[in-house]
């Protein structure tokens, strides 16, 4: 039980991470909780136990209200349509939030990701297993920083560099950074390297 409680405690942390570098509004009371709080905030007694649903949070990116997204930790172990079409699409939709994060335990199954691919044709549902999220892959000092170009700051760097955005290197949507910073079809991320000398300098990626 301690196990899973730390486990749960390390996986909400980087998730909050990862949306406050998507440039989500999160409160670093949050980033900054103790284990000893979130035992107090999330566990019920008397087993001890992580409740999973009392998780659940909404965070707006930058002053837009209107841009949310929710992230839902549902009972598992095994996540099926019907998780996926009640607890979130249906709450997704009613609350007019169009992008949303699951986090499972495990792999969701055959059906929930063939029903995934249909209501992300409405929705944006994204989905991480616990263990992808034990540990911020950001924080490895060998990792870059990724900066996500908006539609202005690509159009300007196309026609500075005077190219097609096909043109430019690719990453793969499949790719854990690209997961990480929820990068979509057709984006372009800045890359932030640095070379033997420590000068940093910086290259780009087209999201296919």
């Amino acid at each position: 039980m301690e196990e899973e409680i730390t486990k749960l405690f390390k996986v909400r942390r980087t998730v909050l991470q990862m949306l406050r570098d998507r440039g989500y509004n999160i409160e670093e009371s949050d980033l900054n909780m103790k284990r000893e709080e979130f035992i107090q905030k999330f566990c019920k007694a008397p087993l001890n136990k992580v409740n999973k649903e009392a998780l659940f949070f909404a965070a707006n990116k930058g002053p837009n209200s209107a841009d949310k997204i929710y992230v839902f930790f549902p009972e598992g172990p095994k996540v099926g349509v019907s998780v996926i079409k009640n607890d979130v699409a249906m709450k997704m939709g009613g609350d007019k939030v169009t992008r949303g994060i699951i986090i499972v335990p495990m792999p969701i199954t055959g059906p929930a990701k063939s029903y995934l691919v249909e209501v992300n044709k409405i929705l944006t549902i994204e989905v991480f297993e616990e263990a992808e999220l034990v540990t911020n892959i950001t924080d490895h000092k060998l990792i870059n920083k990724y900066y996500v170009l908006d539609d202005q700051a690509k159009k300007e760097l196309l026609t500075k560099y005077t190219v097609k955005d096909t043109q430019l290197p690719r990453i793969l949507l499949s790719d854990p950074l690209a997961r990480y910073y929820g990068l979509k079809r057709g984006q372009v991320v800045k890359i932030r390297r640095s070379d033997a000398t420590s000068l940093d300098y910086y290259t780009y990626r087209y999201a296919v």
